[in-house]
């Protein structure tokens, strides 16, 4: 997958929203107002790459199986992994890696604001 691709698929989830909050160079995807997954526009090294919340035990052991996930050098390692876009990680994966960073997201906000998100989808 490459950055384009990552920015058309969290586009074409429901209820995203695109913003550049940080600077001209980074772009941040939110579900209910709530940073879900970032991306910056300068590759690292000659890579690009997007962070996103992940399920700590998950965490450890997508690391394990895939070059392509460590943790980020800009978020807090308890929550959040770096994917490494053109790598050795599926972009099946990366793709359910972004709806399970939403689902993160959305499993933390208050029951009402759960309950209009879910109301959405229907």
């Amino acid at each position: 997958m490459n950055i384009e691709e990552y920015r058309e698929y969290c586009l074409s989830i429901k209820g995203v929203t695109e913003s550049f909050p940080f600077d001209e160079h980074t772009l941040v995807y939110k579900i209910m107002d709530k940073m879900f997954t970032f991306a910056p526009l300068n590759p690292k090294e000659g890579r690009f790459w997007a962070d996103t919340k992940c399920d700590t035990a998950r965490s450890a052991e997508l690391m394990e199986q895939y070059n392509g996930i460590s943790f980020g050098p800009y978020s807090d390692k308890k929550y959040w992994i770096t994917i490494y876009l053109e790598s050795d990680v599926p972009d099946s994966l990366i793709k359910e890696l972004i709806n399970h960073s939403i689902e993160e997201v959305v499993k933390k906000l208050p029951k009402k604001k759960q309950e209009k998100y879910y109301a959405t989808l229907r």
